[in-house]
């Protein structure tokens, strides 16, 4: 045993075999056990880090040429030796099929359950805090179209929106901004009917307010790249910025009255 340690060859084995050993599985479990959380390791991170494991064996044996001679004579040996023909036979069948197997299993359509159910399109949430304040969503109207002064908001609200929206939800509105294509999924198209035509005001001041970060959790994962804009924001500026969305995008928010009868309608049904 120790003539075999003592081998280049099978040193170099034996090191890449504790080292898969502690990428696989030792980067996995020790943080546990010191209290730390920790992700299993994907199978690319281990593959990188076995390359370099390899990268510096190989350096460590061809440094010196005695040993790199006696590294290469198990090679040699079962490469070209008469009396290792089976064992050359062998590996000339198993290392092909393996590579095989593994481009197979990795290629071929696999059909599993998602992790978790999660909803597309979250309720909001009653009412919320604003920089201290609370806020009751439901019913909430948007305030500024109460005050006779929807040219100096819509004034506001365009300030707003190019200053900070439109390098993501694009000049048109239409999710095309040049920050737009770095996100998966891409900002929310306002220009789509389907969109903040189906929301009330309150519904928007939310997803505004609180970004991706106040998602319920319900939903997730989530990957939402928009930020909270509370923390940029006033409540002014943010209910000004909703009503340039309508009005350049020439859609009509849902009213509560719409949102009742829809839940009515609802009931109704049989």
């Amino acid at each position: 045993m120790g003539k075999y340690l003592r081998h280049p060859f099978w040193q170099a084995i034996v090191i890449l075999v504790a080292a898969y050993i502690v990428f696989k599985f030792g980067i996995a479990f020790v943080p546990p056990l010191l209290g730390i959380r920790s992700a299993p390791v994907p199978s690319s991170v281990v593959l990188q880090f076995m390359l370099t494991a390899l990268a510096g064996v190989l350096i460590y044996v061809s440094e010196n040429e005695e040993r790199w001679r006696t590294f290469k004579q198990p090679i040699r040996a079962v490469m070209v030796e008469p009396d290792k023909r089976v064992a050359r036979l062998i590996l000339l069948v198993t290392i092909p099929a393996l590579v095989g197997f593994i481009t197979f299993d990795r290629v071929r359509p696999k059909v599993s359950a998602p992790p978790s159910l999660r909803s597309i399109h979250p309720a909001p949430p009653t009412q919320i805090t604003f920089r201290g304040n609370t806020l009751r969503l439901t019913g909430l109207e948007n305030p500024l179209r109460a005050d006779g002064s929807i040219a100096e908001d819509l004034a506001v609200g365009r300030r707003v929106y190019y200053q900070n929206c439109m390098p993501c939800h694009g000049d048109a509105l239409a999710a095309d901004g040049y920050y737009a294509h770095g996100f998966s999924p891409i900002p929310l198209n306002f220009a789509d009917g389907g969109t903040i035509e189906q929301l009330t005001e309150s519904f928007v001041f939310w997803r505004i307010a609180k970004g991706g970060p106040g998602l319920p959790r319900e939903g997730t994962p989530w990957n939402s790249a928009m930020p909270a804009w509370e923390d940029f924001l006033t409540e002014e500026e943010i209910w000004a910025v909703i009503i340039f969305l309508y009005e350049q995008t020439g859609w009509s928010p849902r009213t509560w009255e719409e949102v009742g009868e829809a839940a009515g309608a609802g009931a109704e049904a049989p």
